[in-house]
């Protein structure tokens, strides 16, 4: 019984996560949600509360599956902001939802305690790599965590980014090299200044 339950309470997080990427938590409707999971619309409130918990639920299922996938090496943060730039291709759906929280919880709200822990643990790692001067003291390693965020998803919203973006796919060349600028633009923002040819 107990493992009927938590698949049902799977496949609402995986329907609840395609619609709120797509609609947002306003857009979003609990009975397609239920439609799509292939369950009644009652076990959402029973598992999840509301409409807004589930979302909730769904965003820091997601943030920690990117934590799991995707650790930080804070020796290496060209690399780790090329595997984040990979990940966010391969998931555009995240970054979908990262966005809708911020446009509907808006610029006040506290982040997800599972999100902010884990931002903490990166930007105590970038901190620890300062200290042993592997990574430019240029910027506060909150500063620098953000930064490197930003960078690696760049082109996940292309339109947003890019002048001469275009309404086809890029090509896998053209992603290859995207990749190859987030990764050179990370090496020069973090690269200590004496390390420098």
């Amino acid at each position: 019984m107990a493992g009927d339950a938590q698949k049902t309470r799977q496949r609402l997080l995986e329907a609840a996560a395609a619609e709120f990427s797509e609609r947002g938590i306003a857009g979003a409707r609990v009975d397609r949600i239920a439609a799509a999971a292939g369950c009644n619309k009652a076990l959402i409130y029973s598992y999840f509360g509301s409409k807004e918990q589930l979302f909730d639920a769904v965003f820091e299922a997601h943030v920690a599956e990117v934590a799991r996938e995707t650790p930080i090496d804070a020796a290496d943060l060209p690399a780790y902001a090329g595997r984040l730039f990979d990940g966010f291709q391969a998931r555009p759906q995240v970054l979908r939802l990262a966005t809708w929280y911020e446009l509907e919880h808006g610029p006040t709200v506290d982040i997800p305690e599972p999100v902010a822990r884990n931002n903490q643990h990166k930007a105590a790692a970038i901190a620890k790599a300062q200290k042993e001067g592997l990574v430019s003291k240029h910027f506060a390693a909150d500063e620098l965590l953000a930064l490197v965020l930003a960078l690696s998803k760049t082109w996940a919203f292309p339109l947003s980014y890019c002048a001469t973006a275009t309404a086809t796919p890029p090509t896998p060349a053209e992603i290859r090299r995207r990749r190859r600028s987030v990764v050179e633009a990370v090496r020069l923002l973090v690269t200590p200044v004496s390390s420098t040819p």
